[in-house]
């Protein structure tokens, strides 16, 4: 068993990803065992402040701590890239909650994507659409943007060279230029609350891949029941949920020394949102500098 200490219980807002998601998800893990002692554990679970957790994090990885840190991994991608540095020196797994990529559904369409199913992909269509909620401070793409930018990232394999991007603090549509001509659209942010979900309740998460031998369609909300109670009702998925099969990945690193998911795939993120917010601010497409 490895150990694991919570470290925080903030986030953007007023997010408490630690009490709802990472918490529960260690308790329940056959590999992790939940200490109160951070000096005793091989893992920290840092769930602070957005602003406080780059230094947080950097922290541990000098002390030789593997880390699951809350999303975004930092404020700045001078820091996320100080983070990815830090991490292969000190030879420590620092997994970002990039949860969505493994997701079921996205798992499969990934790995069909990648064997050739639709030819050579020219284009990608995402809506990654939350309703009701408390709205994030910093606003939606910060919030929400880097979820389906990583995925676009796990499906396509191509990193994004420029960024046009428009819209307002809860709903912004991102037009990417990746490698090699290839183009996605991406949709992502908040909207009212929707009398079937619950508040903050994933509405739309699907993904439209175009390539020159064919189309691929994902709802990334199947397969899952939907379950009615006297104080909830919401979607319950059919298999293991995003955050265990995230808590897989960190325990695989642990065990080979390279996790699937890490920091780098944070810094290639963090540039496309950084990207996104310039665009944003000048009405003009911005390159990343990749």
């Amino acid at each position: 068993m490895t150990r694991v200490a919570l470290v925080g219980n903030g986030g953007i807002g007023t997010q408490d990803h630690q009490s709802s998601m990472y918490a529960p998800a260690f308790a329940r893990h056959p590999r992790f065992e939940l200490v109160d002692d951070p000096d005793q554990a091989e893992v920290l679970s840092i769930a602070v402040p957005l602003a406080e957790r780059g230094k947080v994090i950097a922290d541990a990885i000098r002390a030789g701590k593997h880390v699951l840190a809350d999303k975004p991994l930092a404020a700045t991608l001078a820091e996320a890239t100080e983070i990815d540095r830090l991490a292969a020196e000190h030879g420590v797994v620092v997994v970002p909650a990039h949860h969505q990529r493994f997701n079921a559904a996205l798992r499969s369409v990934i790995g069909a994507v990648r064997a050739g199913r639709v030819g050579l992909p020219w284009n990608v269509q995402c809506d990654f659409v939350v309703a009701g909620g408390d709205p994030a401070p910093t606003g939606e793409l910060v919030n929400f943007g880097l979820y389906p930018v990583d995925v676009l990232h796990a499906l396509l394999g191509l990193e994004v060279r420029r960024v046009h991007a428009t819209g307002a603090a809860d709903l912004v549509t991102l037009l990417l230029d990746h490698e090699h001509g290839v183009t996605s659209t991406v949709v992502c942010g908040r909207v009212p609350a929707l009398r079937d979900l619950p508040p903050g309740g994933l509405a739309v998460h699907r993904y439209r891949i175009s390539g020159s031998h064919g189309v691929l369609a994902v709802d990334a909300l199947k397969p899952a029941l939907r379950v009615r109670t006297t104080d909830s009702n919401g979607p319950v998925w059919t298999g293991p949920g995003t955050v265990d099969a995230l808590l897989d990945v960190l325990a695989a690193g642990i065990a080979t020394g390279r996790a699937a998911l890490g920091p780098a795939d944070a810094v290639r993120a963090q540039r496309v949102i950084e990207a996104a917010q310039r665009s944003m601010e000048t009405g003009q497409p911005v390159e990343t500098g990749e």
